[in-house]
């Protein structure tokens, strides 16, 4: 298990590295599909199938369609896009420094435990339990996301769908 959990960890940082660092927007999308699918590894070490399920069917599949479509509708290439200077360059390196740091910073006090067996509830990750929080604690939030849902499909097809002759708002 050990040794699974530091493979998937080494394969999210290089892929998540390739994101960043590929020259090429579709290879830097690929990376990103990669990282998805470890991450859900480790909702899966974690006992979160239905995390790791919804993380590939949103993230890996949807979202990523989504990149795709956009990055080769812009048909981004050296030509048109333009030379970055180096004052940018620089200030990308100083943020990333600066969130190192702070991530160095709280994360240096954390103190790893052990699971305690007489504590430990493997069902803790499953549908079941996450379906009842969801409808007991979060009951009123979930349902008014579910109407906020609604009113946006209808609004978007209400602007798609216009009338000849009706004028535009």
């Amino acid at each position: 298990m050990s040794s699974l959990f530091f493979f998937l960890s080494f394969v999210a940082l290089f892929s998540a590295l390739g994101v960043v660092l590929a020259k090429n927007p579709v290879h830097s999308v690929l990376f990103l599909i990669l990282t998805f699918f470890t991450i859900s590894g480790h909702y899966l070490l974690l006992n979160a199938q239905f995390l790791a399920a919804v993380n590939i069917i949103v993230y890996a599949g949807a979202i990523m369609v989504l990149f795709l479509f956009v990055i080769m509708f812009l048909n981004l290439n050296a030509d048109t896009e333009p030379h970055k200077s180096a004052l940018s360059k620089i200030a990308a390196a100083i943020a990333g420094g600066s969130l190192l740091l702070i991530l160095v910073a709280a994360l240096r006090d954390i103190q790893p435990g052990g699971v305690d067996a007489s504590t430990f509830d493997s069902q803790i990750g499953m549908v079941d339990r996450l379906g009842m929080v969801l409808y007991k604690q979060y009951m009123l939030p979930f349902e008014l996301v579910s109407v906020l849902f609604i009113v946006a499909m209808v609004g978007a097809m209400m602007l798609g769908k216009r009338e000849t002759g009706e004028r535009n708002f």
